[in-house]
């Protein structure tokens, strides 16, 4: 979440099924920002396998307001290109009589409303004092398979839309480092074969912010 001209923020996550996820975005403007992320899962189960890879570049616009402008709001738009490699195995009697391998590249244009507000309310924790502030995104992702293989077989590609949102609590540690938490799901708007919603995701992270303008009196 940006809010003056030169900051930079970045964020790394990752969630309990293992998949890590780095995000940045800088303010070229007091209204406009680029950012680029990235995701990375690799997670090896007895009965699935997955392998997976995005990355992400966009850009938008982002506004400050509110009494003391600690209201955050930001548009965004962008391109994804990614790659997912799945295998499934089935067993009887601890042996495996199938197994079905997937790999699909995979393209997606998004559009991202974030909001969120520095108003900080305080929690003691241990004796300590921390702020908590919060925020939610809501993306829409329009996505395509690439080069979609079924055990070796080309497959005809799928297309699908996604509504994603996502919740957000974050930890003050000083003006630059905040501890967050997040959890989100995605809901597929088309009923396909293959290309389908997957599963909530509960990560937690750090995000910092430096370049920020010193607050005006």
């Amino acid at each position: 979440m940006l809010t003056t001209k030169g900051e930079f923020a970045g964020g790394a996550h990752i969630s309990l099924k293992g998949n890590a996820s780095f995000n940045t975005a800088y303010a070229v403007t007091d209204h406009f920002a680029v950012m680029a992320n990235a995701g990375f899962m690799n997670n090896e189960g007895r009965r699935k396998d997955i392998e997976h890879k995005v990355f992400e570049f966009g850009g938008g616009y982002f506004k400050t307001f509110g009494p003391e402008n600690n209201r955050i709001l930001e548009i965004y738009g962008g391109l994804a290109t990614g790659r997912s490699k799945r295998t499934f195995r089935e067993y009887e009697n601890d042996i495996v009589v199938s197994s079905n391998f997937y790999d699909a590249a995979y393209s997606k244009k998004f559009v991202q409303v974030n909001y969120s507000s520095k108003k900080v309310n305080d929690v003691n924790i241990f004796g300590f004092k921390f702020g908590l502030n919060y925020g939610t995104a809501w993306r829409l992702s329009f996505v395509e398979t690439d080069d979609f293989y079924l055990n070796g077989m080309m497959q005809p590609n799928e297309d699908n839309v996604f509504l994603e949102p996502v919740f957000f609590t974050r930890m003050v540690l000083n003006e630059q480092i905040q501890l967050q938490y997040t959890s989100g799901s995605n809901i597929g708007l088309k009923s396909r074969k293959f290309l389908n919603a997957g599963h909530s995701v509960f990560t937690i992270g750090a995000v910092i912010n430096v370049g920020r303008k010193p607050k005006t009196k």
